[in-house]
């Protein structure tokens, strides 16, 4: 082991994963008094597949945390309508002020995950970038976490001691595979989206297209870019791999839906397009001996409800108010009540199984399901405010 480049030979949690969830896990650890060491693999400020839209219950979050301002200075776009397009059918809804929000945010990643590490670090975290978790550390074979072994990018490899290691890594997480977190619900569906970020498009505000086996959304963001996203079920595979291609991707736009189609056609696209194939959605067991999982790797669906970093937001608060009230596994008990009708809702809106009406019935569900969680976030998350 190699001399640790750190300030403690132990900490109240070690967080693998700086990007929304850990980071803010971390920063809330902090605020209530703990030690915290925050550790990332990539690089401070990397981009990273994303859905990038904050729902309300983020944004509540967030400026309860004090860090709505920081979006702001870095250029983010308020969202104050969206609109849903059944085909030829729109609805527009304005976004009414409630709980202390009038306005959405969809930040690119470079931003938001640095806003939230930025602030953790000024929350008394130390945060470490270019450190990958090689495994966990347990005195006795089955016995609690006792911390992680890291290892830098010279292939140096440290030995970090804690309380608790959150793994807050992702879809692939190695500390879920470290603990051997069970799986307690596998989904089946699985949607395939690209998108990509184009500029000169009109900030109307989030405006999501759904179709016959197709849908797609342009998402205002960050630099006076739009993300556009097309999304597609699996039976249309070979269509997804030729939409890789940019003139193709807008070709299928146009042909799916000719009003996003023709807006593109003014536009500048900034960067490559990103693809992702799909995965089914799950629920891990989240807490554990010396452990948690927060994020995707404690839970991921179906991305087309673009609901996840609001989600990881709110599993952040309630794993470290568990965390800083010494009891830990509470936390699974809260997360999986308010999050198995997501799960649900999720999985059956990226099966492309509907008709129009249909969609239009699951997003009434869904819109039930968020406002139920705003409900228990102004109940219960709200008095950690940071004063104005």
């Amino acid at each position: 082991m190699s001399t640790p480049i750190w300030n403690h030979e132990r900490y109240d949690a070690v967080v693998v994963g700086a990007r929304p969830a850990g980071a803010a896990t971390a920063m809330l650890l902090a605020r209530g008094g703990a030690r915290v060491l925050l550790v990332d693999r990539s690089p401070l400020g990397s981009d990273t597949l994303s859905t990038h839209a904050l729902m309300r219950g983020a944004v509540m979050q967030l400026a309860s945390w004090g860090l709505e301002g920081d979006l702001l200075a870095c250029g983010t776009p308020g969202i104050e309508r969206t609109s849903f397009h059944y085909g030829q059918e729109r609805f527009d809804i304005d976004i009414r002020p409630a709980f202390g929000t009038n306005r959405l945010y969809a930040p690119r990643r470079t931003v938001l995950d640095r806003v939230i590490a930025d602030a953790a670090e000024v929350s008394g975290v130390e945060r470490r970038y270019g450190l990958e978790c090689m495994g966990v550390i347990r005195k006795q074979t089955q016995g609690p976490v006792n911390g992680v072994i890291l290892r830098d990018t010279r292939g140096a490899h440290y030995r970090v001691e804690a309380d608790i290691v959150i793994g807050a890594d992702g879809r692939r997480s190695g500390i879920a595979r470290e603990v051997d977190a069970r799986y307690l619900i596998r989904m089946h569906q699985a949607s395939m989206s690209i998108y990509g970020y184009f500029t000169r498009m009109p900030n109307d505000g989030f405006r999501w297209y759904w179709g016959k086996q197709a849908a797609a959304g342009v998402i205002p963001t960050n630099n006076e870019a739009s993300c556009v996203f097309l999304s597609l079920p699996r039976e249309r595979l070979s269509d997804f791999r030729k939409a890789l291609h940019p003139s193709r991707f807008l070709n299928l736009i146009q042909q799916e839906f000719p009003e996003v189609g023709a807006q593109l056609t003014h536009t500048a696209r900034t960067g490559r397009l990103v693809g992702f194939p799909g995965q089914p959605g799950y629920m891990r067991e989240c807490a554990g001996p010396g452990w948690a999982l927060v994020g995707d790797a404690g839970w991921f669906k179906d991305p087309l409800t673009a609901h996840g970093i609001t989600d990881a937001l709110r599993d952040a608060q309630i794993l470290a108010d568990a965390v800083l009230a010494g009891s830990p596994r509470s936390y699974a008990t809260t997360r999986d009540g308010l999050s198995h009708g997501m799960l649900e809702i999720s999985d059956r809106i990226g099966s492309f199984d509907w008709d129009l009406q249909g969609i239009a019935a699951l997003h009434e569900q869904l819109n039930r399901e968020m406002k139920a969680n705003q409900n228990w976030i102004a109940n219960n998350l709200m008095r950690c405010a940071v004063p104005a």
